[in-house]
């Protein structure tokens, strides 16, 4: 995830995918800041607010 959404952020507006990156979450019924022990053990994908500082690295 890290790898393309670095890539993205590099193409296009970091901003707008921090947008994109809520949304599907919220249309995924997706919590933003799961529990981070949980998350270790079932998510396959970081967590949306995890993302969200990534790509606001690359703003």
């Amino acid at each position: 995830e890290f790898e393309a959404d670095a890539f993205a952020a590099k193409h296009t507006n970091a901003d707008d995918l921090v947008s994109s990156v809520v949304k599907l979450y919220r249309d995924n019924a997706a919590t933003l800041t799961p529990d981070k022990l949980y998350s270790a053990f079932h998510d396959s994908h970081p967590s949306a607010s995890i993302r969200i500082k990534e790509l606001k690295r690359h703003a």
